[in-house]
């Protein structure tokens, strides 16, 4: 998943990077609630994990402008406190779940897990496209029989694209979805990771199950409606 971790504590920040990275999610940071605010309004994420005291613009004012933006992104409140009243105040304003600090990244992970396995936010655990199958939940990715080995970069790239299977994908909605903000846009990084993928899922002259569409972008799909979407005989 993409994760927007809103939190101005650097040691926290840390401790939730490390935490997150580590089951293979994409992290991006902000520093304070005006630069929260605008990433989680601008910009597509899987789950917000947002700080209650913030520079510049607490968590309450940042989760309400979220809600008024039409954002259903799933929203974990972060704070040093336990009163009732606080924790009454973020859920009115569209919180999905509130952990108090200090908190185990193990609770972080469980919590994460559960708001984004809600009906409005499920998350499809299994991903199969021809005879490619990803299984988000044990982090496996096969074709046929064999076990494919991709980086982790890879992997959240395959996920996005079986997850929008006979979708073309522009390189700008790889690089919100795959990429964080800072990623030089210029450079050839969605490409050579293309590429890469392709070597590895079509192994021993397999069918090619991404197909480049001139002028739009990628799509991933079966071989037969790879070739009804780019026209190729």
């Amino acid at each position: 998943m993409k994760i927007l971790v809103v939190e101005d504590d650097p040691a926290t920040a840390d401790v939730v990077k490390v935490g997150l990275m580590s089951d293979g999610h994409i992290t991006e940071f902000a520093r304070d609630g005006m630069e929260g605010s605008f990433l989680a309004r601008n910009y597509e994420y899987e789950a917000i994990i947002l700080d209650y005291s913030l520079p510049k613009k607490d968590g309450l004012a940042v989760c309400e402008e979220v809600r008024h933006a039409g954002k259903l992104t799933p929203i974990i409140f972060l704070s040093v406190t336990d009163d009732v009243p606080i924790k009454v105040a973020a859920f009115k304003r569209g919180a999905d779940d509130y952990v108090t600090k200090p908190f185990s990244i193990e609770e972080l992970r469980a919590r994460l897990k559960a708001i984004t396995r809600r009906p409005a936010h499920v998350q499809q655990p299994v991903f199969k496209v021809a005879d490619l199958v990803l299984d988000a939940d044990k982090q496996t990715v096969y074709r046929g029989n064999k076990l494919i080995r991709p980086t982790r970069k890879e992997y959240n790239l395959m996920q996005y694209m079986m997850s929008n299977a006979g979708i073309v994908l522009s390189r700008a909605m790889i690089m919100e979805h795959v990429w964080t903000a800072d990623t030089d846009t210029l450079s050839n990084t969605v490409e050579a990771h293309i590429r890469n993928l392709r070597k590895k899922i079509n192994e021993k002259d397999k069918p090619d199950l991404i197909a480049n569409v001139p002028g739009r972008g990628y799509v991933m799909d079966t071989p037969e409606n790879l070739k009804k979407i780019t026209g190729i005989k």
